[in-house]
């Protein structure tokens, strides 16, 4: 991503955990898999530049969607934080069928890229 210094938090969650969030900060009012809050937009980006954001995954909606990308937990759980981090750097994929197509293949290129390390399988 040509980002080698960058960092962010990671905050594990359970859907009653993350609704509450995705309620008080999107206004929807239901669990999701992962919520990104940004910190290089707005007032004080400029204070830690290499900071990208915040990331809160459920693992409980983690662990219902894995049959159905077929992948296993860890797996599952790789592919929402890469979600999550390219929400961060500006993706997304709400509200036009190209940005959701080029983030679904940045997704699966940086899935791919982290398997081929041999981290995970």
């Amino acid at each position: 991503m040509g980002l080698p210094e960058a960092e962010l938090s990671l905050l594990f969650v359970n859907d009653v955990q993350i609704q509450a969030l995705n309620r008080r900060y999107l206004r929807r009012d239901r669990p999701t898999n992962v919520l990104a809050f940004p910190m290089r937009e707005g007032e004080f980006s400029a204070l830690h530049p290499n900071l990208l954001g915040d990331l809160v995954i459920s693992l409980e909606t983690a662990r219902r969607q894995m049959k159905r990308f077929r992948l296993d937990e860890t797996n599952m759980i790789i592919l929402l934080m890469i979600h999550g981090i390219l929400h961060l750097v500006g993706y997304e994929h709400e509200g036009s069928k190209k940005g959701a197509r080029e983030m679904a293949l940045k997704q699966k290129e940086l899935l791919k890229q982290i398997r081929q390390t041999g981290i995970v399988k």
